[in-house]
């Protein structure tokens, strides 16, 4: 018998159920990495989604948050809007209505302001002038006088001439406080002029004829009477002041239309007091209409029985022609505000 050779070599079967060790051990790490993988996965995924949540979460509560301040924001612009229909009228009466931002350090380096100042002195001179020597007792001369006087001087100041529409001006805010005291000087200055104008040729004349020179009468207000004439200046001031307040839009388009207005009003203001004061109390002579020619015109009492009496007359005298006619310009300035609401 032939004699089985030994082999050192193990069997095809052990080797194969080693790796098939090898492989399936393996796979167990690949499954168990995997697992793992899966878990960070789904940790990474919940974490996003949290984060997902807590994001929308805080979108939505910026969202309420932003509603609620609009809702709030839109509260108070509801608010404000009603409010400011309320006091419309009332910031309309008091809202700056010029441009320039003026003050007594920087309104002198304009060079308009010199042409403004000498626009309203030689305007006020001519209308003292005229009125120093006609009265106001000519409405129709008056009318195109002033009318020319505007037309001259509407460019350069505005044609004012008259502290009735500068206090106006002043208080409805028109003009700056700074250029108001100013051009109120010019008007002093220039209704001064004219009186020394005048003056000189009444007494070159009475030199000449041999008479005393003399400018037309103011006749005063009597006790009686003094209320009266009080109130027909304050009137008057608040016609003119109205006009004037009307037309003040008109002079950077129309000249002619402002100054048409402008004397328009004058002169109407000069008929109703003329016809109010003389028709109903027999009164002549006793009213003005312009502080500044007014004080020219000698209205203050030089002569009385004492000092204190001499003041009190003083004072009855400037509230007469001086302040109530202010006040009655700043009067018909605000009515002419009013009427601003009612335009077509």
């Amino acid at each position: 018998m032939a004699k089985s050779k030994k082999s050192g070599k193990k069997p095809k079967t052990t080797r194969i159920s080693a790796k098939d060790d090898e492989t399936f051990e393996k796979k167990e790490v690949r499954e168990e990495m995997t697992e793992k993988k899966e878990v960070k996965t789904e940790t990474k995924a919940e974490k996003v989604a949290e984060k997902d949540q807590e994001a929308a979460k805080k979108e939505t509560a910026e969202k309420a948050e932003s509603g609620s301040e609009k809702a709030i924001a839109s509260a108070k612009a509801e608010k404000s809007e009603k409010k400011a229909e309320k006091c419309g009228f009332c910031k309309r009466f008091f809202a700056k209505k010029y441009e320039e931002q003026e003050s007594v350090l920087t309104i002198f380096k304009q060079k308009k302001i010199w042409g403004a100042l000498l626009g309203e002195v030689f305007g006020t001179m001519m209308l003292s002038m005229v009125i120093l020597t006609l009265g106001l007792y000519q409405p129709l001369y008056m009318f195109f006088i002033l009318l020319a006087i505007v037309a001259a001087v509407g460019k350069l100041s505005g044609a004012v001439l008259n502290p009735i529409n500068t206090v106006g001006l002043m208080a409805t805010r028109r003009i700056s406080v700074v250029r108001g005291f100013l051009y109120l000087l010019a008007q002093l200055v220039g209704a001064w002029a004219g009186f020394l104008v005048v003056a000189a040729f009444m007494n070159v004349a009475a030199g000449i004829s041999g008479t005393e020179a003399e400018l037309p009468g103011m006749t005063m207000a009597t006790e009686g009477y003094y209320w009266v004439v009080t109130f027909l200046e304050f009137l008057g001031a608040a016609i003119v002041g109205f006009f004037f307040a009307r037309a003040w839009e008109a002079r950077k388009t129309s000249l002619v239309t402002f100054g048409a207005v402008a004397a328009g009003g004058l002169t109407l203001a000069m008929v109703v007091v003329y016809l109010l004061s003389y028709q109903t109390f027999g009164l002549t002579g006793n009213f003005m209409l312009n502080p500044a020619v007014a004080l020219m015109y000698q209205i203050l009492p030089t002569s009385a029985d004492g000092v204190s009496e001499l003041l009190l007359e003083i004072v009855k005298a400037l509230f007469t022609y001086v302040v109530f006619p202010m006040v009655g310009g700043v009067v018909g300035f605000y009515l002419a505000d009013l009427a601003d609401n009612f335009d077509i």
